[in-house]
Order: structure tokens, then C-alpha cells, then sequence
């Protein structure tokens, strides 16, 4: 069967259930110790077969340079299987900048998925792993997508079962957080908190919600810098939240509910301070081919 001329992909976003530093690398990188899960909110990328690469973001200030992490992807793919060719990228970005939900991963994750795809490369998804962590640290989770426990640098990821059916109620503040500039202030701070990452594990294989709320946590909230996060924790934990907590470095805030009612009445409270408000739930998979992408994949409540 002839390869296709035209792909379309989904590649989920991200939140981190627990965050913890557990140490410094040789490398002088942070030791992570995590559990991610992926979300039905979604990065949707159109990638046809063209004689140059081209990417674009309509909508998005996301800059379109070397730096961009669809093009590091494009570019690693390309000089890892020596295809002489090109391929004209549209994304249509839902998942917020700067907000610790991996949208930049979630593009480069795509674009290897649709390649791969768009050129009959048949990479094995081992393969498509190690381009993805020559990207960023959450590329090889953004293949890989659903409940994984993920350590080192993002580059240690062990497969769990599927979360515990649950709604995210995830809301970004009006300003984004760095991450090199995260890790420098916990570098300097520290953090009170540290979850229990191993117990979350637990909750997940053992289907208990409550449990996996309860190990929640985050190590960089307390010096994320993110002043609107407690705010946001408030009307997520006074709208029946079982727990709330800031994703990866930053600064986007989300809760976990165990009923819709509940969710969307927090997600239609956010509405009222924030922009950008979403409605989630857990998804099994990560960047993936889709014959037919819908348009709107989560809820911008």
C-alpha cells in the first residue's frame, strides 16, 4: 500500500499527577521521579508530503524557527533515516504556552508520528523514543501517552494501567512560567513539599482515585513564582475538587473530580478570572494517526 500524501495526528497534552526532585544527575540535570498522565486536550497537526519544510501555527505566538520543537523533530527524522524529502506542517495549538502541560513535546511527538506515517518509515516506537528524547525530556512520554511512572531527566518511563476514570479541570494564569528559570528558583529555595510518587503508583495499578489524589503533589509549586496558583486551587477545591495542584514547572493549575457536574460547574467558575479554562479527561494514548481529527478535542470551558 502507497504511502499517504496527507496525515493528520493528535498528540495530547500532559499533567503532571505528582513531581518530585529526588536529586541531581551526573550531568548536573535534576532527578525527577513522576507520574504523567495524558489528556483529551490536544495539539492537531496536518502534515502533507512537500519538496521543503514549512511549518506554521496559525493563531500562535509561538516563534517558527530552529528552536521550535517541530522543527527539531522534522529535522531529526530526516537526517535519522536519510530521506531526502521535505514536509509542510500546519499545527493547530490548543494546549497552552508556558504552562507545564508539554505542548512543545506534544508538536515534536506529532510531527515524528506523522512522518513516520507520511513516508512508510515503519520505525519502531523504540526508535521514535530516543529522536524524541534528542528533542526535549517529555517527547518519549508524548509518544507514548496514557499513565506512565517517568523518572530521570523524563527519560526512564515505565507504562502503568489506565487512570482511574476521573474529569481534569485545567486552568492557565495570565502569565507562563520558565522552566530553567523553576528549577534555579528550587535550586535556590527548596521545597516542603514531596509526594509520594511510588504509593500513586500503587493507586493506579490498584484503580483507587481517592488514593492517587491523596499522594498528589507537586516539588515546584512552592517556588514556581506562580502567584495566581493558590487562587486557582481555591475555587477548584470549593467546587468538590479531590485535589488540585500546579503541572510540571508551570503555571497552568488543574483538579481531579470524580463527577462532571462538579467539574464543569469549577470549570464555569474559573471562566469568570481566566481565559483559558479546560474540561479533560484521562487519554490512553499518546501522538497518534487519526483518519478524521476533530476540531475541538476538550472542552475550552
Amino acid at each position: 500500500m502507497p504511502s499517504p500524501k496527507t496525515v493528520t495526528v493528535l498528540a495530547p497534552a500532559k499533567l503532571n499527577l505528582s513531581l518530585d526532585v529526588v536529586g541531581t544527575l551526573p550531568n548536573g540535570y535534576h532527578d525527577l521521579d513522576m507520574v504523567m498522565q495524558a489528556i483529551t486536550l490536544h495539539e492537531t497537526l496536518v502534515l502533507r508530503r512537500s519538496r521543503y519544510l514549512t511549518v506554521r501555527m496559525p493563531g500562535s505566538f509561538v516563534p517558527v524557527n530552529e528552536k521550535n520543537t517541530a522543527v527539531k523533530a522534522a529535522l531529526a527524522f530526516f537526517h535519522y533515516t536519510g530521506l531526502l524529502a521535505g514536509v509542510d506542517i500546519t499545527i493547530r495549538k490548543q494546549v497552552p504556552v508556558r504552562a507545564g502541560m508539554a505542548g512543545g513535546s506534544a508538536d515534536a511527538a506529532g510531527v515524528l508520528v506523522g512522518m513516520n506515517e507520511l513516508y512508510g518509515a515503519r520505525l519502531s516506537m523504540s526508535e521514535l523514543c530516543a529522536l524524541g528524547a534528542s528533542i526535549g525530556a517529555d517527547v518519549p512520554f508524548a509518544l507514548m501517552g496514557g499513565t506512565c511512572r517517568v523518572q530521570g531527566i523524563g527519560d526512564l518511563l515505565k507504562p502503568l494501567p489506565p487512570c482511574p476514570d476521573c474529569w481534569f479541570v485545567v486552568a492557565m494564569p495570565s502569565v507562563g512560567i520558565s522552566t530553567p528559570e523553576a528549577f534555579q528558583r528550587y535550586d535556590r529555595m527548596g521545597s516542603p513539599a514531596h509526594p509520594d510518587c511510588a504509593g500513586q503508583e500503587q493507586a493506579v495499578r490498584d484503580g483507587d482515585l481517592a488514593a492517587l489524589c491523596a499522594a498528589a503533589g507537586n516539588a515546584l509549586e512552592f517556588c514556581s513564582g506562580a502567584t495566581e496558583t493558590p487562587a486557582i486551587r481555591s475555587i477548584l477545591d470549593a467546587n468538590g475538587a479531590l485535589t488540585s495542584l500546579m503541572t510540571g514547572s508551570g503555571a497552568a493549575v488543574f483538579g481531579i473530580f470524580d463527577d462532571p457536574d462538579r467539574a464543569r460547574s469549577a470549570a464555569e467558575a474559573l471562566r469568570a478570572e481566566y481565559q483559558q479554562v479546560y474540561l479533560a479527561r484521562p487519554d490512553r494514548g499518546g501522538a497518534r494517526v487519526v483518519p478524521n481529527a476533530p476540531r475541538r478535542t476538550a472542552k475550552n470551558a
